[in-house]
C-alpha cells in the first residue's frame, strides 16, 4: 500500500502476473501490425521484458526496472523511432484493447488507460502539417 493507505494499481491487479498478461497481449498484437512491426527488433522478448518491468515499477510494484535499466528516460528511449500520429494511434490502439483483453477492472483499467493515453502523446516527436 502506498502512504494513503489505498492499494497501488500492482496491488490492484494482485501482481504482477496481470501485467505479464498485459505484456503479452500487447506485444502479440504489435507482432502482426504493419505500421509498428517494422519499429521494432527481430526479437521481441528484450522488449517485453522491459516494459514489463517499467509497469511493474511505475504501478506501484517493485522497483526492479531501476535497478537494471536506470532512470526510465522514455523520450530519450524511444527517440530514435519515427512516432508519430498513425503510430501513436496504433500503439495506443493496442495497448487498450490489450486492458480489456486481460480484463482489467476498475479502478486500475481507468488510471491505466489514462497513463497511456498520456504516455502516447508524449512520445510522439513526427507531427503531421497541418
Amino acid at each position: 500500500m502506498n502512504e494513503k493507505n489505498a492499494p497501488t494499481i500492482y496491488e490492484q491487479l494482485g501482481g504482477a502476473e496481470v501485467l505479464r498478461q498485459l505484456v503479452e497481449a500487447f506485444y502479440t498484437r504489435v507482432e502482426h501490425d504493419p505500421r509498428l512491426r517494422p519499429m521494432f527488433p527481430d526479437d521481441l522478448e528484450p522488449g517485453k521484458e522491459h516494459q514489463f518491468l517499467f509497469l511493474m515499477q511505475y504501478f506501484g510494484g517493485p522497483g526492479e526496472y531501476g535497478q537494471r535499466r536506470g532512470h526510465p528516460r522514455l523520450r530519450m528511449r524511444h527517440a530514435p523511432y519515427p512516432i508519430g500520429p498513425v503510430e501513436r494511434d496504433a500503439w495506443l490502439e493496442h495497448m487498450l484493447a490489450s486492458i480489456d483483453e486481460v480484463g482489467i477492472d476498475e479502478p486500475a483499467r481507468s488510471v491505466m488507460r489514462t497513463y497511456f493515453e498520456q504516455a502516447a502523446n508524449a512520445m510522439m516527436n513526427r507531427y503531421a502539417p497541418e
